[in-house]
């Protein structure tokens, strides 16, 4: 996977021509590594209206801080009031009932470039690839400021569908300000379906590789 600092231009790596494949096996499937994300996110990803993921990284992801470390995970959905108010208003999600006693797992998700970018008006450039209110970016984008630089880890990923969804009851383990979970060993998927098409996909990729380069 290839990672680097964004303050210069930038080249995206060939991304892994998956399309609709319901053979598609992630490598780390068997790892059982899942990434923690907002609920209305995830969905957002899960409906073809997101293909960034963007985070500086919670309090309890060690020394080294966060970074997309996994190409292949499973999305874990977070929950916390006041989730919709974080999105732009553009944005219509749909109704998501939560359940505090288990987990379902929808989605997988594989990362086809991932890099930090410093620099705010190109992260700026990216609105149409994700739904995140303006305020969550600039809070994101200076938090922890002081002890690491400001900007935002961004990753272009793509997402898949699983059929049948995976239902985990919830454990105290899943908790925490962490980005990464370890999940328990899990049965091998069904079909895995593209959310968007490969020519979405490239359209989506061409036009992140000319915000970040301009």
């Amino acid at each position: 996977m290839n990672q680097q600092v964004v303050n210069c231009e930038l080249l995206l790596q060939p991304y892994p021509r998956k399309g609709g494949d319901a053979n598609y096996q992630p490598p780390l499937w068997n790892n059982g590594i899942a990434f923690k994300e907002w609920a209305l996110v995830c969905e957002a990803l899960g409906s073809g209206n997101q293909s960034l993921l963007l985070r500086k990284g919670g309090i309890a992801e060690g020394k080294k801080g966060f970074g997309f470390e996994h190409e292949d995970f499973f999305l874990f959905p977070t929950w916390f009031h006041g989730q919709l108010e974080k999105m732009r208003p553009s944005y219509t999600p749909a109704v998501i009932v939560e359940n505090p006693e288990t987990v379902t797992l929808e989605y997988v998700v594989h990362v086809d470039w991932s890099g930090f970018v410093s620099d705010r008006k190109k992260i700026a450039r990216l609105e149409k690839l994700h739904v995140l209110h303006d305020s969550v970016i600039d809070e994101r984008f200076s938090y922890n400021a002081v002890k690491a630089s400001e900007g935002l880890h961004v990753a272009f990923v793509r997402v898949y569908r699983m059929s049948p969804s995976i239902q985990l009851p919830m454990e105290k383990r899943f908790g925490g300000c962490r980005s990464w979970v370890q999940l328990p060993v899990l049965t091998s998927p069904g079909a895995l379906i593209s959310i968007v098409s490969d020519e979405e996909h490239a359209e989506r990729e061409k036009f992140l590789e000319d915000s970040l380069n301009t």
